[in-house]
């Protein structure tokens, strides 16, 4: 018969050691917090920190080398939303513990850093790591209060169906200074739940679009041809910029900081002001900005 007089605490199994990431802001985050070494695979969509892509690449976003994950024994494996339930169901069912992750919102981000946090036992780092994601997205929300005006704003996330941005990212927009074109559709979490028309768009009259398609780069002479769109005031005025996917439609760090100051800039300059260098971006934007 078992006897629990026999545990002791240091008989406990540590915190995970040999974790794999099926989407890129885990890894990202467990880099910031210093826990690099934990990581035994990454997705192939993982750019941030470009040291990353040196890590085994096990995944694409719906689908995985289910054999090639279990050769690297790992005691965790991180997924995110519904469009990984498969994934995670094959990994559990061949014995392989699954944290999924669902962040949708702001909030649901830092959220998330701090679980993965605790899942790795430096609850505390990142809690540090919160608070200065947090400080950040003051600092640019303070900065926008120098517009003389909200831009109206579409995120376009993909061009044909047409789908506006989900909620991290429309929320990114009101804290950058600008009002999304279709609040009311951030909620839907799926995408087909986005989709618009182009008359519902050139109906809103945005003066900025920001287009991010993922995987793709943006072709913004195709944006200005669509019919009708020659009257926006955003193509009239050249307001059109790229968003990588990389900075934006993943809901981790990368959105908080980077992601945050590209559309920032891109507000600022459509307003006419100077935001301070702290906030502006740090790696590739579009070349118009």
């Amino acid at each position: 018969m078992l006897s629990f007089d026999s545990f002791r605490p240091e008989s406990v199994a540590g915190y995970p050691r040999r974790i794999v990431c099926l989407t890129p802001e885990t890894t990202e985050t467990i880099y910031l917090l210093g826990e690099q070494d934990r990581i035994a695979g990454v997705s192939g969509y993982t750019t941030r920190p470009p040291e990353a892509r040196l890590k085994p690449k096990v995944s694409a976003f719906t689908t995985a080398k289910i054999e090639k994950i279990l050769d690297l024994k790992p005691d965790l494996a991180l997924t995110f939303s519904d469009l990984q339930a498969d994934i995670a169901r094959e990994l559990i069912r061949r014995g392989v513990p699954v944290i999924g992750f669902n962040q949708r919102s702001v909030p649901e981000i830092l959220e998330m850093v701090q679980t993965i946090g605790r899942l790795l036992g430096c609850a505390e780092r990142a809690e540090v790591l919160v608070r200065r994601l947090s400080e950040e997205l003051r600092a640019v929300a303070a900065s926008a209060q120098q517009f003389p005006f909200r831009p109206k704003v579409f995120f376009e996330e993909w061009n044909d169906p047409l789908i506006s941005g989900i909620q991290w990212v429309e929320e990114l927009v009101e804290i950058a200074g600008g009002e999304p074109a279709f609040p009311d559709l951030r909620t839907c979490s799926l995408a087909k739940e986005r989709i618009v028309s182009p008359a519902q768009v050139l109906a809103k009259n945005p003066d900025v679009i920001l287009a991010s398609w993922c995987g793709m780069k943006v072709n913004k002479d195709s944006i200005g041809s669509r019919d009708g769109w020659h009257e926006m005031t955003a193509v009239q005025r050249g307001h059109v910029f790229e968003i990588k996917s990389t900075y934006i439609l993943q809901p981790g760090p990368a959105a908080l900081t980077e992601g945050v100051r590209q559309i920032h800039l891109a507000l600022a300059r459509v307003c006419g002001v100077e935001i301070a260098e702290a906030l502006r971006p740090a790696e590739k934007v579009d070349p118009e900005l």
